[in-house]
C-alpha cells in the first residue's frame, strides 16, 4: 500500500506562487534565515561560506574532485559574464549555441568583451545537435571554446548536452554550460560530460534567494585564467585565490543571502540531493502540462525536449483571450506566470520549479479553467501557424 506524499507548506505571508524560472517561491525556513546578522570577515561567515563552496561541488557526483567552487556577487548574468572573461581566449574564436534569449545574450557579451565569436543560431526554440556542432568544429580550428544553455528558459527547452559535449570533446575543444536555470535538479556529472566550467545562480533550483552566482570549474582552469578577465570584480581567477588564502569574498558578499542559501542547500539534500529535487520538478511539469492539455492548451515543445523547469504554452487563438488579463486574473488566484519570448507566435510560460508539488500544479489548472471561463474563452487552441512552427521542430 502506497500513500500520497503529504503537500509542502503553503506561503506563510499568503504571496503568490512564482510560476517562474527565477526568482521562486522559498521555504519559510529559507527566508527565515535571513533575519540574522553576519560578519564577512568574521570566522563564522567565513565557515559559512566554505561549507557552501563544498556542498556545491558535491552535486556534481562522479569526478568532482576536479572541481571547484568559485561564487560571484551580483545577478546569475554577471556570473556568466564572469565564466565568459574569466575561461575564454582572447585570440581564438568562442562558439556560442543559440537557441533563444540567453545564447543571445552570452553572444552579447562576447561583442561587449571586444573576444571573437562563431555562433550556430537555432532561432527561437530548436536544438543546437551535435553533429552540427562537430561540424562546424571540424570546420573551423581557430574555435577553441563553445558555449551551450542548458535549459533555455525562453523556450523551456533542455538541450541535448551530452551529445553536445561529446562532439566538443571529440574536437578537442573546451566547453563552458550555462546551466543557471537547470544546475541542482538536471544532472551534470564530469563522469559523463567534459567541461571546464558551469554557472548557476543562488535563486534558481536550489530553491535559495537572489544575489549570487556560482562557477564550478575545474581547478587546473581555474589556475589558467589568471590574468585573462576584462574586470576587476568579475575576475573568477582572483576571486577563488582569494578565498582559497583567506576564506573570505574578495568584496562585500550577500551576507544574508549566503545563510539564506546554506538553508536551502541543506533542504536540497534532505530531498534526495539532484535526483530528489529534479523528480519533484519533473511531477510538477507533467501533472501540469497534463491538465493544460485537457483544457485545450497546446505545449511549444514535443515531450522529447521538454524540460522540468519550465514550459511554454501557445496562446489560444478565441479572441476572447489577451495574455495581460489572463496574467492579472490568474494573479488574482495566487499565481504569477511568465509572459513568452517567442517571436513567431504569441505564448506564454509556466514555471516548474521552486516550493512548489503536483498539489499546487493542480490548483493551477484548476485556476486556469476558470479564468478562461471568466474571460469568456471558448476554446484554448492554438492558431494554425503555432502548429506549424511546432512540426517544423518535430521534424
Amino acid at each position: 500500500m502506497t500513500t500520497e506524499k503529504p503537500a509542502l507548506p503553503r506561503p506563510k505571508l499568503g504571496e503568490p506562487y512564482l510560476l517562474t524560472p527565477g526568482p521562486l517561491t522559498t521555504s519559510i525556513e529559507t527566508k527565515e534565515a535571513m533575519l540574522r546578522d553576519w560578519g564577512s570577515w568574521d570566522g563564522d561567515f567565513r565557515a559559512m561560506t566554505a561549507e557552501m563552496r563544498t556542498g556545491l561541488v558535491e552535486l556534481l557526483g562522479d569526478g568532482k574532485e576536479a572541481y571547484d567552487c568559485v561564487p560571484m556577487q551580483g545577478s546569475g548574468t554577471f556570473a556568466v559574464e564572469a565564466m565568459l572573461a574569466s575561461f575564454t581566449a582572447k585570440d581564438k574564436k568562442t562558439l556560442i549555441l543559440s537557441n533563444g534569449a540567453y545564447g543571445k545574450r552570452a553572444v552579447e557579451t562576447m561583442q561587449y568583451l571586444g573576444r571573437p565569436v562563431a555562433v550556430l543560431d537555432k532561432g527561437d526554440y530548436l536544438p543546437p545537435r551535435g553533429d552540427e556542432v562537430a561540424k562546424l568544429l571540424a570546420e573551423d580550428p581557430e574555435i577553441s571554446h563553445v558555449v551551450v544553455v542548458h535549459c533555455e528558459t525562453s523556450s523551456g527547452i533542455l538541450n541535448p548536452i551530452e551529445e553536445i559535449s561529446d562532439a566538443v570533446a571529440a574536437a578537442g575543444r573546451t566547453l563552458l554550460i550555462d546551466s543557471m536555470s537547470a544546475f541542482g535538479a538536471v544532472p551534470l556529472e564530469p563522469g559523463k560530460l567534459q567541461f571546464d566550467a558551469i554557472v548557476s545562480s543562488a535563486n534558481k533550483c536550489i530553491e535559495g534567494v537572489p544575489g549570487f552566482g556560482f562557477i564550478l570549474a575545474k581547478k587546473s582552469a581555474l589556475e589558467a585564467a589568471k590574468g585573462n578577465s576584462h574586470s576587476l570584480s568579475l575576475d573568477i581567477h582572483a576571486q577563488w585565490a582569494h578565498m582559497e588564502k583567506t576564506g573570505q569574498w574578495r568584496f562585500t558578499p550577500p551576507t544574508h543571502v549566503v545563510a539564506a542559501f546554506l538553508e536551502a542547500l541543506r533542504a536540497h539534500k534532505a530531498e534526495g540531493g539532484v535526483a530528489g529535487r529534479g523528480a519533484r520538478y519533473a511531477e510538477n511539469r507533467d501533472v501540469m502540462v497534463a491538465g493544460m492539455r485537457e483544457l485545450g492548451f497546446e505545449t511549444l515543445l514535443d515531450a522529447q525536449w521538454l524540460s522540468p523547469i519550465i514550459v511554454t504554452f501557445f496562446c489560444p487563438a478565441d479572441p476572447a483571450f489577451q495574455f495581460s488579463r489572463f496574467y492579472d486574473l490568474m494573479k488574482a488566484r495566487g499565481f504569477i506566470l511568465y509572459p513568452g519570448k517567442l517571436t513567431v507566435v504569441e505564448s506564454f510560460r509556466v514555471g516548474c520549479i521552486g516550493q512548489m508539488d503536483s498539489y499546487v500544479m493542480r490548483e493551477v489548472v484548476t485556476a486556469a479553467r476558470d479564468v478562461l471561463a471568466e474571460m469568456g474563452v471558448e476554446s484554448a487552441t492554438p492558431p494554425a501557424e503555432a502548429l506549424i512552427e511546432r512540426a517544423r521542430l518535430a521534424a
